[in-house]
């Protein structure tokens, strides 16, 4: 399994380089390849296709997520890049936890609608260099990982057409919407979840649901 972190940091070896090099560290001792690249908002990302994890970290200055990584979703590539992966959040600052998650993540988290995010977490100055703060962030990684693997045997197959529609439902609908999906398809003895299986399904099912999103109808 391969690992990338992609980082914002404005100070070279700083406290934020620190903690992922640590990160990186306890991947790799989990048996991950790991690397780390840090973001230039204009550069290609079309490397992170390679991965199965995707990290993305930076501190916050002045109540603003460091602007290479915000700037690679905005200028550059990386959200186009990012299709289909899962992905782990985590930010560096002082402000206390409830406020960060409420106000620095979901300036990430807004270029992450389709994607599955595996883990998110605030590193308060405190935590940057606390190992068991660090090892619970990366176990609690691995773990969510793991179930989606296994999930993912569990499930049928879905088409790369279907799962791109999948995709285009937001975030918040698509845990709902794939369990329906698939539990039309194990009842009705699908094998694999196609457009034209969704298109039969919405017809059935229209009439008991509206939680199928526009695209389909």
């Amino acid at each position: 399994m391969k690992a990338v972190i992609l980082y914002d940091s404005k100070t070279q070896g700083g406290s934020t380089e620190v903690l992922i090099d640590s990160i990186g560290q306890h991947l790799a001792e989990s048996g991950l390849y790991v690397e780390k690249a840090k973001c230039i908002a204009t550069a290609d990302y079309s490397f992170v296709k390679e991965f199965d994890i995707v990290i993305l970290g930076a501190p916050v200055y002045y109540f603003v997520v460091s602007p290479q990584l915000l700037g690679a979703f905005l200028q550059g590539n990386l959200k186009k890049n990012l299709k289909k992966k899962k992905v782990a959040l985590f930010l560096t600052c002082g402000t206390a936890e409830s406020m960060a998650s409420l106000f620095y993540l979901p300036q990430l988290k807004i270029h992450l609608l389709t994607n599955r995010i595996l883990v998110e977490k605030i590193f308060n100055p405190v935590e940057l260099s606390d190992a068991n703060a660090i090892e619970s962030f990366v176990d609690d990684l691995l773990e969510q990982y793991e179930r989606s693997a296994v999930s993912r045997k569990r499930t049928v197959i879905w088409s790369d057409e279907a799962q791109d529609l999948l995709e285009a439902v937001p975030g918040f609908l698509q845990e709902k919407f794939r369990s329906m999906a698939e539990e039309y398809a194990m009842k009705n003895g699908y094998k694999e979840i196609s457009v034209e299986m969704l298109e039969t399904a919405r017809d059935k099912m229209e009439k008991k649901s509206k939680l199928l999103p526009n695209r389909f109808y």
